[in-house]
């Protein structure tokens, strides 16, 4: 069964999930849409030999046609729940790109429309398949009751997008929405219990201050830290920074339980089991999924969510994300 695609925005990310199409098998592009001409052509290219889509400028022309089976949404934030709207209207299979809304009121809609829709509704949550992160979720049980969850995150600022759309918090959702929902996501995996109280501190201390669009200085927080308290007596934080570019990890991650603790780093090709008793600490050497046929800007996470995208649109089985 060869599974249609139809693709939604075709930014940077929008042309990654076409670089994950052309890797692998069963599968077709028929149609692209993005409202520049930029990335319109961005998609072409991409595409190469492989697939030859109908380039639209309008994505209502994907949705109206009958030989796309999937859609993917990778347009900017702000527009997902209009996208989301008209494609409930179908019966079609999407994968909706993080964030899933840039308000509540938003997600509550989507989530509860979800619900009824005929098609497979996903939503691309990539960094659950990194290879560090499935290690850590693997080796849970090592290290007892889960008692705390530590994510850092020193990278370098925000990219420029089409027309600057993500320098404003109106567009994006704010920064913990834009980028940390997939921390979140980890954070509600690995803890156990319900989250039910939230300490955040954040800021915008350099970048972007000194751009103006249109007379406006961007708003988006550079930094921030988020302590999330959990029903079980558990806890998780998230060190935020985004004005530190030349870090030796990008990411740290620690998760700790009551005999000992995980810790890997994104990128990174190691995790660390560390016990309380004897005081040792194994190192796991961590490998690229076998599967994986196109690495990208993800470290391959973005492939490994194309495979099960389409399993569960053959075998009929719920999405996992």
């Amino acid at each position: 069964m060869t599974i249609r695609y139809g693709i939604i925005g075709t930014g940077m990310m929008g042309c990654e999930h076409i670089r994950n199409l052309v890797a692998m098998e069963n599968v077709d592009i028929t149609a692209v849409a993005d409202p520049s001409e930029k990335p319109r052509r961005w998609a072409s290219k991409v595409c190469g030999d492989r697939f030859s889509p109908r380039i639209h400028n309008n994505y209502q022309d994907i949705l109206d046609a009958d030989d796309v089976d999937a859609i993917v949404i990778a347009s900017p934030n702000f527009t997902h729940i209009d996208v989301m709207r008209d494609v409930f209207k179908t019966d079609k299979h999407v994968m909706l790109e993080n964030p899933m809304c840039t308000t509540l009121a938003d997600a509550q809609e989507v989530n509860a429309s979800a619900k009824t829709h005929k098609g497979i509704v996903w939503l691309g949550l990539e960094y659950r398949y990194m290879a560090p992160i499935s290690a850590l979720l693997e080796h849970l049980p090592a290290v007892g009751e889960i008692k705390m969850c530590a994510i850092r995150e020193h990278r370098f600022p925000f990219l420029k997008k089409v027309k600057n759309w993500n320098r404003f918090n109106r567009n994006t959702g704010g920064t913990l929405v834009e980028k940390c929902c997939h921390f979140f996501d980890l954070m509600n995996q690995v803890v156990p219990g319900e989250p039910i109280r939230v300490l955040a501190s954040g800021a915008q201390s350099v970048n972007h201050l000194d751009e103006a669009y249109d007379g406006e200085v961007p708003d988006i927080l550079d930094n921030a830290y988020v302590i999330i308290e959990y029903d079980s007596g558990a806890r998780a934080m998230l060190d935020l920074c985004m004005f530190a570019e030349g870090s030796r990890h990008e990411q740290l991650l620690t998760i700790t339980g009551d005999t000992g603790k995980l810790e890997t780093t994104v990128p990174g090709n190691d995790l660390y089991i560390s016990k309380r008793v004897g005081r040792t600490c194994e190192t796991v050497p961590i490998g690229l999924d076998p599967k994986v046929k196109e690495v990208g800007l993800h470290h391959g996470a973005s492939f490994l969510e194309h495979l099960e995208f389409t399993e569960a649109i053959r075998s009929g089985k719920p999405p996992t994300v």
